[in-house]
């Protein structure tokens, strides 16, 4: 029998790889069977180096599929925060949360304060970090949640789009309370946070004091059970101060007027 060449080793082994869908083995692997070869390292070494490309490149596309499918409004992140700049609750609490031990506990978290003050870009930057950190996270306001759930419900899809959304680690409902709903829509919006209730995180952010809840879901009982069931064992921040997002408007437009 003739004896394969190193060539056709590697061509082999370039074959092997595509047809078990390993790229990284696929495209490194010559280079490092010379980088082996030259440092005299062991079959183990090299084969460990190798596999260690192949894991490292999964692990850098799930984190990019996980935060492309949490469909944040925009990127950002926690190491961009003016942490002096927040209000002092926050600043408080942002070790902890930062932690995301309240997602492993199932716990929620209420940022409730005056606009501009943080509330999103705290709720983004937890969400990005728990996306990097390997949770399942999704972002959407509490406007289009509703609307969504309407129209999964004339469709008949209701039951698969719960289904997601009790699965997923971290649900972002942002903007509670700048739009009312209908009796229908504040119905909805109860039955699905409620089934997160106890088991998954859930961050919401609102510009309204739970006093004012009423004016959102227009009914005393239900306002008293939504109420009752997000703030359980909930961090609750109180984001009111002056706007954190009207100091970064002031600075940029510093930065315009000395160019």
């Amino acid at each position: 029998m003739t004896l394969k060449t190193q060539k056709e080793w590697l061509a082999d082994v370039e074959d092997y790889a595509k047809e078990l869908k390993l790229p990284m083995i696929r495209k490194h692997v010559a280079e490092h069977a010379s980088e082996a070869n030259l440092q005299d390292s062991g079959y183990e070494a090299f084969l460990a180096h190798l596999l260690q490309k192949e894991r490292d490149a999964r692990r850098e596309s799930a984190r990019y599929n996980r935060v492309r499918r949490a469909a944040f409004s925009q990127k950002k992140y926690l190491e961009d925060l003016s942490v002096p700049d927040l209000p002092e609750d926050a600043q408080k609490k942002l070790k902890t949360l930062k932690s995301l031990d309240f997602i492993r506990e199932g716990r929620n978290v209420i940022f409730s304060g005056n606009s501009g003050t943080g509330k999103t870009h705290l709720s983004i930057g937890l969400g990005m970090k728990a996306c990097l950190e390997g949770f399942k996270v999704w972002f959407t306001s509490v406007p289009l949640l509703v609307n969504q759930i309407k129209e999964t419900r004339a469709e008949n899809t209701l039951r698969n789009f719960q289904s997601r959304f009790e699965k997923y680690d971290l649900v972002i409902a942002d903007e509670m309370g700048y739009i009312s709903f209908d009796k229908e829509g504040a119905e909805q919006l109860f039955t699905h946070l409620s089934l997160r209730a106890g088991r998954k995180s859930t961050i919401i952010t609102t510009n309204l004091s739970f006093e004012r809840w009423g004016e959102i879901f227009q009914d005393e009982v239900m306002t008293a059970a939504m109420i009752d069931r997000l703030t359980h064992q909930a961090h609750i921040v109180n984001m009111n101060g002056s706007s954190y997002r009207m100091k970064e408007t002031k600075e940029w437009l510093g930065t315009q007027g000395s160019g």
